[in-house]
């Protein structure tokens, strides 16, 4: 399936590239590229994220399964596909991934990729392409290789090991009250058991276990903004402010959180 991320070269290492200040879109960017895109494509890579980090599983894995989504869906939940294909990585019910409704869900169709994934002898070793045809025996398994250095800049950046690499912005603003619970819970389903806290109400304080870590879960939180009506990130002596998301990550004026607790702050 045609997809409509490009990943576009970087201007310096240190995050020249400025996202435009109207309408609503994403970034994530790693030294050498930068990949723009929709605020639903990426709150699933996000979550597909965050899926990998419950899970312990490798960069390696994760950049695979991007390659995968975005060929197969453009990382779009696609209710829709070839037979009866549906959801990010396109997966078949009378194949045995699951339900209809089932693989609908992106956490539980990112579940069942890392769990085939995982079976796979030798996967981390593997050339990109090879191991997501070995999880998805599709018609043309090369086609995942046009995406292989795209999901590589995505996965440094998501899964943390690039910081403040991943921001949206919405100019169209983020109004409403907070949905804090929604939010909590949500986190929850898709990174397993995190400690989060409630400091006082619109605010919540999530603990993590180290930097990349902490970095997956703002991508999380700033990618699912507008649907929570978060308002603000900080996480290691930056924020990010919706009320100023064009800016991308700015330096905290109140630094010296430690690096093992984000503070949301929702509408």
């Amino acid at each position: 399936m045609l997809i409509v991320v490009v990943a576009v070269l970087a201007r310096s290492r240190h995050h020249a590239v400025v996202a435009p200040p109207l309408g609503n879109g994403c970034l994530v960017r790693d030294h050498a590229f930068a990949v723009p895109l929709s605020p639903g494509q990426a709150a699933i890579a996000a979550t597909i994220a965050g899926v990998a980090r419950h899970r312990a599983m490798p960069i390696r894995a994760v950049t695979i399964a991007y390659a995968t989504a975005i060929q197969e869906s453009g990382l779009a939940d696609l209710p829709y596909g070839d037979r009866d294909s549906v959801g990010v990585f396109q997966q078949r019910p009378s194949q045995g991934w699951g339900t209809r409704q089932q693989i609908l869900n992106p956490i539980y169709a990112t579940n069942r990729f890392f769990a085939a994934l995982a079976q796979v002898p030798g996967y981390q070793h593997m050339l990109i392409y090879q191991a997501a045809q070995a999880v998805q025996r599709s018609a043309d398994g090369y086609a995942y290789s046009q995406y292989a250095s795209q999901g590589a800049a995505m996965a440094a950046g998501f899964y943390g090991h690039v910081a403040r690499s991943v921001w949206c912005w919405y100019g169209s603003g983020i109004s409403g009250h907070g949905r804090l619970a929604a939010a909590s819970a949500q986190l929850r389903r898709t990174f397993g058991r995190l400690a989060i806290n409630d400091p006082g109400d619109p605010a919540m304080q999530v603990r993590v276990s180290g930097p990349a870590a902490g970095w997956t879960v703002a991508a999380w939180l700033v990618t699912h903004a507008s649907m929570y009506r978060i308002k603000v990130v900080s996480y290691d002596g930056f924020s990010w402010t919706a009320a100023h998301s064009q800016r991308g990550w700015q330096p905290d004026p109140r630094r010296g959180r430690p690096a093992t607790r984000l503070a949301v702050a929702f509408g």
